[in-house]
């Protein structure tokens, strides 16, 4: 499918995508394959997929899952792409998750003010969530991806046969994200994941459709100021839960926490009904993910404050007025706020 946009660019779903690589970058002089240690047989292809095509490929490997997303390894991968001669003609190749499409799409953002970056996504989350939007960054100690540049791909290349392999928990924290498309915008995925739960039944179509509700909202709202803010549904609380953790809870699973705590807000603020509060929790848990966390909630306060989402001092959460209407729920009431949070933090 195509994500519109001043400069459109095609994402490839489906088994054995990742042979389209030395097409999408012919004629490209010289590529970086940026990849985690675990990925290396796969970057490997990759590279070698770009070398019969005539581009002279590198494999770059930096730390794996969030610990990539630091300057320190941002200039480290700088100070390599300067030693690979990269010009503004040339491509970095993302190969992995959420974090590594991240960092290298950050990257190519930055060097040289800008070269293009393809995606081969390999885990759910970075299918259907990193690796499509052009939104790219590094992490900081005040929170999650507060440096970054919007940067849209060249091209995504998502190779469902890379997902077989993927640990069962990677796989289940990914599909938080596919959820939280059906539940901003597709019942057909709600349905998908009702019926199966675990999502591996429907993988290519929950894929799909899920890829589909981004690239709808991006070629609409590349920079977030409209309804590409819809997709932030469940991040407020999510990235300050992987804050406060360190990085120690994925991506997904706090954000699965983030629905749950967003729908009991919109409970509280007459915008859904028990039963579709309920409904949240209860497919969140019936998918394996966790729908209960127990921290600071002054902590978990103070990062929200800080959130790209935030304005000055009001926080800014994505709610539902009703399945399948988001909206923005701005400087909620605090009353409405704690007992959201004792929904998620002291249910049994």
């Amino acid at each position: 499918m195509t994500v519109a946009g001043e400069r459109p660019y095609d994402v490839v779903i489906g088994a054995g995508a990742q042979a389209e690589l030395g097409l999408l970058l012919a004629g490209t002089a010289k590529a970086a394959v940026v990849h985690a240690p675990p990925l290396a047989a796969l970057a490997g292809a990759a590279v070698e997929t770009l070398q019969t095509a005539g581009v002279a490929a590198e494999a770059v490997v930096v730390p794996d899952g969030e610990a990539a997303k630091t300057a320190a390894v941002a200039a480290r991968l700088w100070d390599e792409l300067g030693r690979l001669g990269l010009t503004r003609s040339d491509a970095v190749v993302g190969v992995g998750g959420g974090a590594v499409t991240d960092l290298a799409g950050f990257v190519a953002a930055t060097w040289l003010r800008g070269v293009r970056v393809v995606h081969l996504p390999t885990s759910v989350l970075g299918m259907v969530d990193a690796a499509v939007g052009g939104k790219t960054g590094i992490d900081t100690a005040a929170g999650k991806n507060l440096v970054g540049a919007f940067h849209p791909p060249a091209g995504v290349l998502a190779d469902t046969d890379a997902l077989a392999g993927l640990p069962e928990a990677e796989f289940r924290s990914g599909l938080a994200e596919v959820v939280k498309c059906g539940l901003i915008a597709d019942a057909g995925i709600l349905d998908l994941l009702t019926a199966d739960p675990t999502g591996r039944r429907d993988t290519e179509e929950l894929v799909e459709r899920a890829v589909r509700v981004k690239a709808d909202a991006v070629g609409q709202d590349l920079y977030d100021t409209g309804v590409r803010e819809f997709l932030n549904y469940g991040h407020t609380l999510g990235h300050a839960i992987e804050r406060v953790e360190d990085f120690g809870w994925r991506h997904g699973e706090a954000v699965a926490v983030g629905l749950v705590f967003a729908a009991e807000l919109a409970g509280q603020a007459g915008l859904l009904t028990a039963a579709e509060v309920a409904r949240h929790r209860d497919l969140v848990a019936a998918m394996g993910l966790p729908t209960v966390y127990r921290g600071d909630w002054a902590a978990l306060q103070a990062v929200m404050r800080v959130d790209k989402k935030a304005r000055g001092a009001t926080l800014r959460f994505v709610v539902l007025d009703g399945i399948g209407n988001p909206r923005i729920l701005a400087d909620p009431e605090q009353a409405w706020l704690d007992a959201a949070w004792a929904a998620v933090s002291e249910a049994a």
